[in-house]
């Protein structure tokens, strides 16, 4: 309301345009708390995998509101163009934009903080909007002075013109973030860090991982993958083997994960690669040593194939 208020008082464009980004980070903001809030409700019969998901839909009712600000804005600025008015009392308005956007800036740093921390996208797109609108203030006062000291009222309408293609730009890519989420778009680097762990802390029984798929609901990570372990395991051997792979993944990748493993056994094409010692039904010997990589892990198929 305060920015509002600096716009009743100075007549400006640029104002507005701060304002009306204003309006919809309580509008989104509103709707973002509310996702938080179903997000972290437990599992039931109709949602297997969790509430997770509504924080991307949140996201993209944040990054779609933004974008109409911003084309509102830009219309607006294009008919002050033609139309221009008189503005008065900028040192005001800059004094009051000054003050809510160090505000916003604060909270902003500590929403993305806690997002990292919740692993929360709702909270770090919250965060980043409010960044992004006191990078916007600072602007906005920046300008609302120059036009104040050198008297050239056309650049309050060109300035907000800017402003305006700020926040479109800023909704595409909430937008598009969004959206890589609802398709569960692979986040490479989740994968290259689970990647990495299983190949650093990689034992002999685990001859390849291959067919890794994860999927993002909210703060949670779901993995599925198939196993290679050796054919002559019984099913208790291969049950710990698997809990193995689960307990190294939540210590160290940093992320609360579900897996679903699914075994394979080997087959005499694996020996040219597998370290497994002493086995009992080894056709050949080891030869090479195959790097854990996305390229083959992510693949539907042994690393012979």
């Amino acid at each position: 309301m305060a920015k509002f208020g600096a716009y009743f008082l100075t007549a400006s464009n640029f104002v507005l345009s701060d304002a009306a980004e204003s309006i919809v980070n309580v509008i989104a903001s509103s709707f973002a708390f509310f996702s938080i809030y179903l997000a972290s409700q437990p599992r039931d019969e109709n949602h297997p995998y969790g509430h997770g998901k509504i924080e991307f839909f949140s996201v993209f009712i944040e990054g779609s509101l933004i974008g109409i600000a911003g084309l509102i804005i830009i219309g607006k600025s294009i008919y002050g163009l033609i139309h221009p008015e008189n503005i008065h009392d900028l040192l005001t308005g800059a004094v009051i934009i000054g003050a809510t956007g160090a505000i916003n800036g604060a909270l902003g740093y500590y929403m993305i903080h806690k997002g990292k921390v919740l692993r929360s996208i709702t909270l770090d797109a919250d965060g980043h909007h409010l960044i992004a609108d006191m990078v916007t203030s600072i602007g906005l006062v920046a300008g609302l002075l120059l036009i104040r000291f050198i008297g050239v009222i056309w650049l309050d309408s060109a300035l907000s013109i800017l402003v305006g293609f700020y926040l479109v730009y800023s909704s595409y890519k909430l937008v598009r973030r969004s959206v890589a989420g609802l398709m569960d778009e692979a986040d490479v680097e989740v994968v290259n860090e689970v990647i990495k762990v299983l190949g650093e802390q990689r034992r002999e029984a685990w001859i390849d991982v291959h067919n890794l798929r994860a999927q993002k609901y909210g703060h949670e990570l779901h993995i599925d993958c198939h196993l290679t372990l050796p054919n002559y395991f019984d099913l208790n051997k291969v049950h710990a083997e698997v809990s193995l792979v689960d307990k190294m993944i939540n210590e160290n990748v940093g992320v609360s994960t579900e897996l679903f493993i699914h075994a394979d056994p080997c087959l005499p094409d694996c020996c040219h690669y597998c370290s497994m010692p002493n086995c009992p039904i080894r056709s050949e010997a080891q030869t090479e040593t195959i790097v854990w990589t996305m390229e083959n892990v992510v693949r539907n198929k042994k690393h012979f194939e």
